[in-house]
């Protein structure tokens, strides 16, 4: 029977969900109403609504769970945020991965401890916490951005949720294609996740860097993109066949015997594909059904569209973040423009 090493050290960002509150860490405070306020607690703080208020000071130093009155007497519950709170109310610059699709992605991804994972683009770090949490301490999580305000958003959130840059986390700019024979050797990468508008582009380095059985997640938003993703995987060569879902999250009303569906719900998010590396010079088992003629779309001349028709982030409905948004997202996080290299780490090392 083996016991703990009572001189080992905690897992990180352990020590910050436990005990009692403290200065600069996030709560979650839930009114009578069940509508949930997210504040950083600030020895000299106040939570401000149009009925009264509430001092930060009464909260630190408390126990996780305690109802507080503001100087008005409504009363609130102080819980500490979990991960998919937390990832819904951090500050952010691109639209985060939601709870649902990391959790599935984790998941069906078989992401283990002491894995070597690599995902890009990272946008504000939401898929990020949650991959971090499943390799762990001993694994290493390469997150590779294109955008440096995108990765200075994302370097902050992973930082406050961890308490501090997390051992485990190297964050590089640049291209997937470009960054990845740099951050790791031909078959070292057990898990490849891709959130991008174009991931098909990716497939040949995904494959040098994936070691035989490795599992690809992509993370699609459209079914035109489901569609090419699917054929340009099948006929790489080197990869299973794909597997797409998606997942739809309808929550239900509990109230005495009134129990029933919520009339909103978390519906369409984005598909998920998982495909697995063949071993080298192995053939995938040939496909009893093929696409019909015809299964891609044309120009209007008749020849194949080109992607460049196809694939534009105009075609694809992706709105511009503005600038604006970038500069809140920084403030919030008290993040100062830099330039983190074309690819450096970006640990906060």
């Amino acid at each position: 029977m083996t016991t703990h090493d009572a001189a080992a050290p905690a897992p990180t960002g352990a020590a910050q969900r436990r005990g009692p509150f403290r200065a600069g860490e996030r709560v979650q405070l839930t009114d009578p109403k069940g509508r949930l306020h997210t504040i950083t607690l600030q020895p000299d703080g106040n939570f401000h609504t149009h009925r009264g208020y509430l001092r930060h000071s009464e909260l630190i130093g408390a126990s996780e769970g305690v109802v507080v009155q503001n100087t008005s007497g409504i009363e609130y519950l102080a819980l500490r945020p979990l991960l998919a709170d937390h990832v819904l109310s951090m500050p952010r610059g691109a639209a985060v991965v939601y709870p649902k699709d990391a959790g599935q992605i984790v998941t069906m991804g078989d992401v283990f401890p002491g894995a070597t994972v690599v995902e890009a683009g990272v946008g504000s770090g939401g898929l990020t916490l949650s991959l971090l949490r499943a390799v762990g301490d001993a694994g290493r999580l390469v997150s590779i951005e294109r955008r440096e305000d995108f990765a200075a958003i994302a370097r902050g959130n992973v930082e406050s949720f961890f308490g501090g840059p997390h051992p485990a986390w190297d964050l590089r700019l640049g291209d997937l294609a470009d960054v990845l024979p740099t951050a790791a050797g031909p078959g070292e990468v057990d898990r490849v996740v891709l959130d991008m508008l174009a991931p098909w582009e990716n497939l040949d380095v995904v494959a040098d860097a994936l070691a035989p059985g490795g599992v690809l997640v992509c993370y699609v938003a459209t079914t035109t993109q489901l569609s090419r993703l699917a054929e340009d995987v099948r006929s790489d060569g080197r990869y299973t066949e794909p597997e797409a879902w998606e997942s739809m999250v309808r929550g239900w009303h509990l109230e005495g015997l009134a129990v029933r569906p919520q009339h909103r719900m978390i519906g369409h998010t984005g598909f998920l594909l998982t495909t697995r590396r063949l071993a080298d010079g192995v053939e995938p088992p040939h496909r009893k059904r093929r696409p019909a003629k015809g299964s891609y779309p044309v120009a209007e001349d008749g020849a194949p569209a080109t992607d460049t028709e196809l694939w534009s982030p105009e075609a694809m409905g992706e709105r511009e973040t503005s600038a604006k948004k970038i500069r809140r997202a920084r403030r919030e996080l008290h993040v100062a423009p830099e330039d983190l290299g074309p690819q450096g780490p970006a640990t906060g090392e």
